[in-house]
């Protein structure tokens, strides 16, 4: 069911184009309920020059979320608010998983062009041990020691 909504939410624009009248009616809400959810932050509105609300096609995606977790889930308007905001992290770490990976991903390549290139281990992929600057001093034993 979530998944659903989070795809229409990837698809949708961000640009803040539509007047609360508009918003209001694609999202089947009364216009003062989305100043209401502007004020609690579950869904943040751009502004206009002269200080009217717009919204996006991705806002008004999310305020159907937020009305169906409401009325159909029956969570609250803070436990809404908790859910869009873990699902906001979820989205950034799985841009840095992506990231990360295309980074090892890289590296591993770079090994293996590395490997081409000469045998392997190379000096310059594995740390070499410096050789033991230790002195010892030697002293000849006398007569009576054993």
């Amino acid at each position: 069911m979530y998944e659903e909504i989070n795809i229409s939410l990837e698809r949708a624009s961000d640009a803040k184009v539509l007047i609360i009248s508009v918003a209001a009616k694609l999202a089947g809400m009364h216009p003062q309920t989305l100043r209401q959810y502007d004020r609690l932050g579950l869904v943040q509105a751009g502004r206009a020059g002269g200080g009217g609300r717009r919204y996006s096609e991705r806002d008004v995606a999310l305020l159907r979320e937020v009305q169906k977790l409401s009325q159909e889930e029956g969570v609250n308007l803070a436990g809404i608010k908790r859910i869009i905001g873990l699902e906001q992290l979820v989205g950034e770490l799985q841009e840095r998983v992506a990231q990360l990976e295309s980074q090892l991903e890289d590296a591993y390549q770079r090994i293996a062009q590395l490997e081409a290139v000469g045998p392997y281990p190379r000096r310059d992929l594995v740390r070499q041990e410096r050789p033991s600057t230790a002195l010892v001093v030697w002293r000849p034993r006398r007569s009576g020691d054993k």
